[in-house]
């Protein structure tokens, strides 16, 4: 039985086109584009030599991030946000900001705070994958550009994924995911993974399909994890 085409054309396990143009931000000590298939995140890391009082007896730094996505963003026009935080946005910005600290060792940043910013540009699914990828490059530019580690934290880099029309879906955009059964996000690293956020949107789904969601997020994440150390070179930075 052939499996049904995806709305783009792509094979069920295949990423959207996916490019990272970096140094796009003159003031940031680290920043990126990432522009994945029609998603578009801008991602910039800044530095001060601060922390937040509950790290003041840490002897280390910290690392934290804030997520938004831009008024035109959208096929309907998203309010610029005021003082108060979408419910949305303050759960990606966690995520973010968790999934970076999985792999910054913030004992070795001394007293100082990365602050991660993701704006979303243009979205059309895997907004927050798209965040974390491209906030790992933003991030490790920033700390070679301070000198602030004597080397680049380990790669981290998320996915998402899905069943539709009773197929596993690999990178689904904003379609695919709309109409999903199960949507599924997947942060790891080479050495294991970070979090996996997996909600059954239709029905239920078995064991066996969320081990195939894991093994496909897995083989995606290794050519992510290309894309960012290409990225990185090219910007003059050993990974």
């Amino acid at each position: 039985m052939t499996a049904p085409a995806r709305i783009d054309g792509r094979a069920a396990d295949a990423l959207r086109p996916i490019t990272i143009e970096t140094g796009v931000q003159r003031h940031a000590a680290g920043s990126c584009i990432i522009r994945w298939g029609h998603t578009h995140v801008l991602c910039a890391a800044t530095i001060e030599d601060r922390v937040p009082p509950f790290r003041f007896d840490s002897g280390g730094g910290w690392l934290t991030a804030e997520y938004g996505m831009l008024p035109a963003s959208t096929d309907s026009r998203i309010r610029r946000k005021r003082a108060i935080e979408s419910g949305r946005s303050q759960e990606i910005s966690r995520l973010i900001g968790r999934s970076l600290r999985a792999v910054v060792d913030l004992s070795k940043l001394g007293t100082r705070t990365v602050t991660v910013d993701c704006d979303v540009l243009q979205a059309d699914g895997g907004t927050r994958c798209a965040s974390i990828t491209g906030a790992w490059v933003a991030v490790a530019l920033a700390l070679a550009e301070g000198k602030t580690l004597r080397a680049l934290p380990p790669q981290i880099a998320a996915v998402s994924l899905g069943v539709h029309n009773g197929q596993v879906l690999t990178d689904l955009c904003y379609e695919e995911d709309r109409d999903a059964d199960v949507d599924l996000n997947f942060v790891t690293t080479a050495a294991g993974i970070v979090e996996v956020q997996g909600t059954a949107e239709g029905a239920v789904y078995s064991a066996e399909t969320l081990m195939e969601m894991v093994s496909k997020g897995q083989a995606a994440a290794a050519q992510l994890f290309n894309l960012q150390r290409e990225a990185v070179l090219a910007a003059g930075v050993m990974p």
